[in-house]
């Protein structure tokens, strides 16, 4: 009996065998928490009067956030800690990751520096960028000729 070659399965062969290499390759790792740079997910939205960032940071305090303006970039950095162990603790898995964050952005405004706000509740952060005065969107009518 002749046996026709299918690429569609050959594909699908190579597949399971990517994925058991990966797993095998995790659970090395399961048991240990690691040390990983951390990047944050964020929304930038520019209105008019302002630029609004939003920050997911599940797991860190407020206490453990820095944000700093400087040369029009703003930088959200800190740190996640790992929780101290419990010998009590039996852990099976252990897939949180901890370590060091930083994410900066470019802002192309003139921003009001000294009225920069930033809040942190339930793990996310927010800081809005007033711009200034001279840099918000004016209409200006243009006569067509």
């Amino acid at each position: 009996m002749l046996v026709k070659w299918n690429p569609a399965r050959s594909l699908l062969n190579l597949n399971d065998d990517i994925d058991r290499m990966f797993e095998d390759f995790m659970n090395t790792r399961l048991l240990e928490p690691t040390q990983v740079e951390i990047s944050p997910r964020v929304n930038v939205e520019e209105n008019d009067n302002e630029w609004i960032i939003t920050a997911e940071l599940p797991g860190v305090t407020k206490d453990d956030v820095e944000v700093n303006f400087r040369d029009n970039m703003l930088t959200i950095s800190g740190e996640k800690k790992f929780e101290k162990e419990d010998k009590k603790k039996n852990f099976h898995r252990v897939e949180r990751s901890y370590g060091r964050f930083s994410r900066s952005f470019a802002i192309n405004s003139a921003i009001m520096v000294d009225k920069i706000e930033a809040k942190f509740k339930d793990g996310i952060l927010t800081v809005v960028l007033p711009k200034a005065e001279e840099e918000r969107t004016k209409l200006i009518d243009i006569k067509v000729k």
